[in-house]
Order: structure tokens, then C-alpha cells, then sequence
């Protein structure tokens, strides 16, 4: 079976975007599609810009409250004086400054469900009045005396191991285990590298959309650079690497030179897979590449001054330009000018 046929076959859909082969991401669009229809409470964890929330939108967008209130409370955001009236709401003249009634996000949600982004930064206070909802499925407002029921189902989502955490005494151990009821761990890009190029053509498609693009493919040279390097800011800093290739690159395949210069120092060298450290001929071409183009940019792409700080004769750094395709600021320009009147036209058709 080719890869596209498996990437589409193990996506949870269109919704969730959710998009991989790898055996773990497989595993968690089985468990969506087994919590997404109950009501139980979910734990999202894993390191910053995994996809955790992608997972909370596909577990809502999945289960039986798909029509209902989605809202998204970022705890990290809320101070000890304002968690309560968010959350839970205030009425008027309960406080100075409470000028009128004002619903919190649980009974905004009701009926539906919330996310809770980034609870292991929630205050101790703040963990122990969302223990008492959790428990008791009710509410009390800030200024009111008597509870409010309401029907919410909890996500919750974290960069921080909870269990780790309540060991430790930084999380309160009764209300990790009301947040954990099914726990989904969410692995770090460097550990599902297969799924990298699905990614990587979805962020092409979904970026020559925005930026009026038509950039068709990744070099193999420039694949191999993604797929070997560490990824410590996971799908989001592959997101916005891509997004800023499509936007330099001014052919219609992603090359070495469009990709930002950090990939190819030394943290990628420290990660390169063994398969690839003695790839001699993908090194060095990589090299020549970026060595041409580092010359070019400090002769300010005065080709006489470049070949002298090379110590090779002109004719022969275009020969290096023409076999690495790389083009000159004007030259980028005037192609991407052709690329946008391009897609205005055929958006015209």
C-alpha cells in the first residue's frame, strides 16, 4: 500500500486533522474514536506543540455533544482573582467592578464541552474548586449561594506529566486522578519520523492555498534534512518551517536553500540518522550548496566578489548556481510575481 493510501486511511477525517501512519498515531485515533462517545473525562499530555488540542477538537467533534458548546479556557491565563468568576461565573454587585451578571465557561459549556489548555499551570486554589465540579457536576457563581447543575464533559491538556507532578506535590494526586480517567499520551515528532513527509505535503497544500503557491514537491535532499532533524518545537516548528519555505522558495519544489539555516548547523548534525552520516554525496552537495549561497549573500550576490571568496573563476560559480538552481534576489522576486499573476488568473476561470 503506497503512503498517501495510508495516511489517508489512518487520518480520524477532515475534521480532526489528525494525520499520520505511524503506529502511535494509529493508536490515537483508535482511543478517539472509543472516549469521543462517552462522557468520560480525558488527559491529554504531551510536550508543547504535539497537537494535543487537535485531539480535544477531534474527541468533541466525534461524540454525541458535537452540536453543543465547545468553549476553551487557557488556565495558564488565569490569576487566583479571576479563575473563580471565569470559570464559574459572578453576579451583578458581587464584587467591586461586577456591574452586571456574567456566565462562566462551565455553563457556557453546558451541555456540551469544555478544554481546559495548559491545566498543570492552574493555581493550587484553582485546582481545588475544579475538584469540587468535577465531584459534584454543579457550580457555584461568584455572589450566589446556592449550586447550579450543569452537564459538562472535561478535557484537559498539559505539557507537564501530572502523575510525575502530584508526586512531587506540585498537583493535587485526588484531582489528576479525576482528570485521568482515560489518559492520552501524545508522542513527540522525533519519535514518529515516518509520518513527517504526510505532514509535510499537508502544510504544502494547505500554505500554496494562503500564500498563492504552487509549489508541487520536496527535493529528496531537502526531505532528508526534515525527516533527520530533531524537531524540539514538534509539529508546530514544522508548520512554520514549511510556511516560510513555500513562501522563499521560488521554484515549485522545495529546495536545501529555502529551508532556514539552523536545520543544517549542529543540532541537526547531532541528530542526523545513522543511515545518513556517511551519506558522502548528499553532505557535500548539501555544503556546496550552502557555502555558494553564503558567499553570494556576503558579495551582496556580486558573482566577481563571490568567486573570490570561493577561489574559483566566475565561470565556474555559475556553473554551481545553474546545477544547484539557486536564483538572485531579483530573479526570486520576478518569479514569484509570476507564480501570484498566475493563480490570480486561474482563480478567474
Amino acid at each position: 500500500m503506497r503512503d498517501e493510501g495510508m495516511a489517508i486511511q489512518y487520518q480520524c477525517d477532515e475534521v480532526s486533522n489528525i494525520l499520520g501512519k505511524s503506529e502511535k498515531i494509529r493508536e490515537i485515533c483508535r482511543l478517539i474514536g472509543v472516549v469521543a462517545k462517552t462522557k468520560a473525562t480525558v488527559l491529554v499530555q504531551g510536550e508543547s506543540g504535539t497537537g494535543k488540542e487537535l485531539v480535544a477538537n477531534a474527541i468533541h467533534a466525534h461524540s454525541l455533544r458535537a452540536n453543543k458548546p465547545f468553549i476553551k479556557v487557557n488556565c495558564a491565563a488565569l490569576s487566583d482573582t479571576l479563575l473563580e468568576s471565569e470559570l464559574f461565573g459572578h453576579r451583578k454587585g458581587s464584587f467591586t467592578g461586577a456591574f452586571e451578571s456574567r456566565k462562566g465557561r462551565f455553563e457556557l459549556a453546558d451541555g456540551g464541552t469544555i478544554l481546559l489548555d495548559e491545566i498543570g499551570n492552574m493555581s493550587f486554589p484553582g485546582q481545588a474548586k475544579l475538584l469540587r465540579v468535577l465531584q459534584e457536576d454543579e457550580i457555584v457563581p461568584v455572589g450566589v449561594s446556592t449550586p447550579i447543575k450543569v452537564d459538562v464533559r472535561v478535557i484537559a491538556t498539559t505539557n507537564v506529566m501530572l502523575k510525575k507532578a502530584s508526586e512531587n506535590g506540585a498537583f493535587r494526586e485526588d484531582l489528576y486522578y479525576r482528570l485521568s480517567v482515560v489518559t492520552i499520551f501524545l508522542p513527540p515528532l522525533r519519535e514518529r519520523k515516518e509520518d513527517i513527509p504526510i505532514l509535510v505535503n499537508r502544510f504544502i497544500q494547505l500554505d500554496n492555498c494562503r500564500a498563492n503557491r504552487k509549489i508541487k514537491k520536496v527535493s529528496n535532499e531537502a526531505m532528508d534534512i526534515l525527516v533527520s532533524y530533531n524537531w524540539p518545537g514538534n509539529i508546530r516548528e514544522l508548520k512554520n518551517v514549511i510556511e516560510n519555505a513555500v513562501i522563499m522558495e521560488s521554484t515549485d519544489t522545495i529546495q536545501v536553500s529555502s529551508l532556514p539555516h539552523y536545520l543544517l548547523t549542529e543540532n541537526r548534525q547531532k541528530t542526523i540518522p545513522p543511515e545518513h552520516e556517511f551519506n558522502l554525496k548528499m553532505q557535500l552537495k548539501t555544503y556546496e550548496r550552502q557555502l555558494i549561497l553564503k558567499a553570494l549573500n556576503k558579495a551582496n550576490w556580486v558573482k566577481t566578489r563571490a568567486s573570490k571568496l570561493l577561489g574559483i573563476d566566475q565561470r565556474n560559480l555559475s556553473y554551481f548556481i545553474k546545477k544547484h538552481h539557486i536564483l538572485d534576489p531579483e530573479e526570486r522576486r520576478r518569479a514569484r510575481g509570476s507564480l501570484s499573476s498566475s493563480s490570480s488568473i486561474d482563480s478567474m476561470k
